[in-house]
């Protein structure tokens, strides 16, 4: 698929009535685009009869025969139960939720195809909820795989396997890969990887599909994981076309607050400590991932980082993602920064009015030179001087705005 092609809204096209792009926009499906890319997470083998004597604990397979009882049972709890059989022996259907239409489906004398997972049941082999449909005696089987696909409350399988083959007639599908590239790797084109996904053809594997080692999966597998690392490159090279402070190592600081403390930095903290210093000296933001177990020693590397922009006049801002994080954060860096004569504010949605202003005004004159919060730091009141450093813990339970909206907080440096 292009990626300069327009979106097309499902509300603008043919065949999507207003109570389906309604159902689909729930699944966040609101383009052409969005229904083709919406692939199936399964697929029911419906090509064949399988004979009912045949069947086999666990197996998915389909029936057909002749419903010759059927009740609504009230013990042990309410259930509709039928006997359905053809010229091989008889199978249980048991349905524990069902509709009053269902009762009439499965009246006796019905002929109907049956398809479902094969369990033990009270009276030999049953199946539970099975999907059943009428069947005359000319009726042909499916020649290929029926896909499954996410869905939500309303919108049933057929009409969702109606949108995409609606969708699929579009043709908007686009080449996303020169051939060569492709060829290369033998895998077929972005088209018809699309396509056998979701119309395989009658010699297509199941079991390849369902384990997703079929060519097509794996094509479309390297589209994403492509568009995911241009993605990252774009973001990479705008970030490096921004501008940032300059902040050279810290020769008092550091040294100084490493001097007192009760531990000495493992090999690769200090590793780390070198990396982040040098990333600081760089003239565009840094943007970098701590990762570590518990108790490994993420905040005192963190604390070095502070200290490097503290140093050269810069502010700094640590967001945690509770009050209770937050706070135990407080504690530690006044522990450590507060001998070295460095004002730390703290800043969150419960303090008092009073502390609050208090806190406001240290940060906007720069008396705070390093503050730490919750999400109250977001909030347009919270004006920094000379915000260098901002240092979110456990980022991932933050919204992308909400990171962007601390780093915009920062003033280039005058």
């Amino acid at each position: 698929m292009s990626a300069h092609s327009t979106p097309s809204l499902l509300s603008e096209r043919k065949g999507f009535s207003t109570a389906l792009v309604s159902h689909l926009a729930k699944l966040g499906l609101h383009t052409l685009q969005d229904l083709i890319l919406h692939l199936p997470i399964r697929y029911l083998d419906e090509t064949r009869i399988t004979a009912i004597r045949d069947l086999r604990m666990g197996d998915e397979a389909q029936v057909q025969g002749e419903i010759v009882h059927a009740e609504v049972s009230y013990k042990p709890r309410k259930a509709l139960i039928a006997r359905i059989q053809d010229e091989s022996g008889q199978l249980t259907l048991r349905f524990l939720h069902f509709y009053p239409s269902q009762i009439n489906t499965l009246k006796e004398g019905a002929k109907l195809r049956v398809y479902g997972e094969v369990r033990h049941g009270f009276f030999g082999y049953e199946m539970v909820h099975p999907q059943c449909k009428k069947w005359r005696e000319d009726a042909p089987v499916n020649t290929q795989l029926t896909p499954v696909y996410p869905t939500t409350a309303g919108l049933p399988q057929a009409n969702i396997r109606k949108a995409v083959m609606l969708a699929l007639e579009q043709n908007i599908l686009f080449e996303t890969l020169p051939a060569w590239v492709y060829a290369a790797h033998q895998m077929p084109s972005f088209s018809d990887s699309i396509r056998t996904l979701h119309q395989p053809a009658p010699h297509v594997s199941l079991e390849a599909l369902q384990a997703r080692t079929l060519p097509a999966w794996r094509r479309l597998a390297l589209d994403e994981l492509l568009a995911q690392q241009l993605s990252m490159r774009k973001h990479y090279a705008k970030r490096r076309s921004l501008d940032a402070p300059s902040v050279a190592e810290s020769m008092k600081l550091v040294p100084a607050l490493l001097q007192h403390l009760a531990f000495q930095l493992t090999n690769a903290q200090k590793k780390v400590v070198t990396e982040i210093a040098n990333d600081l000296s760089q003239p565009h933001p840094m943007q970098r991932l701590l990762q570590g177990d518990v108790g490994s020693g993420k905040t005192i590397v963190a604390c070095v980082a502070a200290l490097q922009a503290i140093e050269h006049g810069w502010q700094v801002a640590l967001m945690a993602p509770t009050e209770i994080l937050a706070e135990q954060h407080f504690k530690k860096f006044t522990q450590w920064l507060v001998p070295l004569n460095i004002h730390i504010a703290w800043l969150t949605g419960s303090q008092s009015k009073k502390e609050r202003a208090e806190a406001l005004n240290s940060i906007a004159d720069g008396t705070a030179q390093m503050v730490v919060g919750t999400h109250a730091l977001f909030q347009d009141a919270v004006q920094f001087k000379r915000l260098g450093l901002a240092i979110v813990d456990e980022q991932h339970r933050f919204g992308v705005q909400q990171r962007l909206a601390l780093r915009q907080k920062g003033q280039p440096e005058p």
